[in-house]
């Protein structure tokens, strides 16, 4: 029963403690830049889905072998559903723990600790001392910052496309015509030109693995 609710939460996991959030940001972003509404958000959610599971896959695996595995063989506490539950979120937070702190800005964990009034010199001896609730927002926090900033750069370029579209058009006197008619195509051009998705996911996973 305990560890029914604790894959019941899977969905909060997900979004809060995998790459998810930069993932599906990103691609928001792109889909914004290109000023189109394709992909559709039921695409950019499966990418944004088939990713983490690729960038995590390392984690899901060790959670797997130390946490779901013991379980189904029926190696936890199965007589008590509490020590159960918290034997199974014990053994599955550690890899967990180790990919977000990785990914995680010490400025973003120092905040939320200072914020739980917990100090990072007196009190945190280790890694396993620092508490979920310190460590998930942290994370989350480190992420969209990250994602903006890929936002941002991924703007640049078709800011500039429009911005070239708008001079020339009113250059030519024909403030009438919308300047995204003739900027979206080449927006299109540009991002097919230089590979854009390939691009996109080549720096999306190193950013996780580099």
């Amino acid at each position: 029963m305990g560890v029914a609710i604790a894959f019941a939460l899977v969905p909060f996991v997900l979004v809060l403690t995998t790459c998810f959030t930069r993932i599906s940001i990103v691609l928001t972003f792109l889909r914004q830049a290109l000023s189109t509404s394709i992909p559709s958000s039921q695409i950019i959610f499966a990418l944004s889905l088939i990713l983490t599971g690729y960038i995590m896959q390392p984690v899901i695996l060790q959670i797997h072998d130390q946490a779901i595995a013991p379980y189904l063989s029926g190696q936890l506490h199965q007589e008590d559903p509490k020590k159960e539950l918290t034997e199974f979120l014990d053994r599955a937070w550690p890899p967990l723990r180790q990919f977000m702190l990785y990914h995680t800005r010490e400025k973003d964990l120092q905040l939320f600790l200072e914020m739980s009034h917990i100090s990072p010199d007196q009190e945190i001896s280790e890694v396993s001392s620092l508490p979920w609730y310190c460590v998930m927002p942290a994370f989350v926090l480190s992420e969209l910052r990250t994602a903006f900033i890929m936002g941002f750069l991924l703007f640049l370029p078709f800011l500039v496309i429009d911005m070239v579209v708008t001079s020339l058009l009113m250059s030519m006197g024909m403030i009438l015509l919308p300047p995204v008619m003739i900027s979206f195509p080449f927006k299109i051009l540009l991002f097919v030109a230089v590979d854009g998705w390939r691009l996109m996911m080549q720096q999306m996973v190193q950013g996780y693995y580099l």
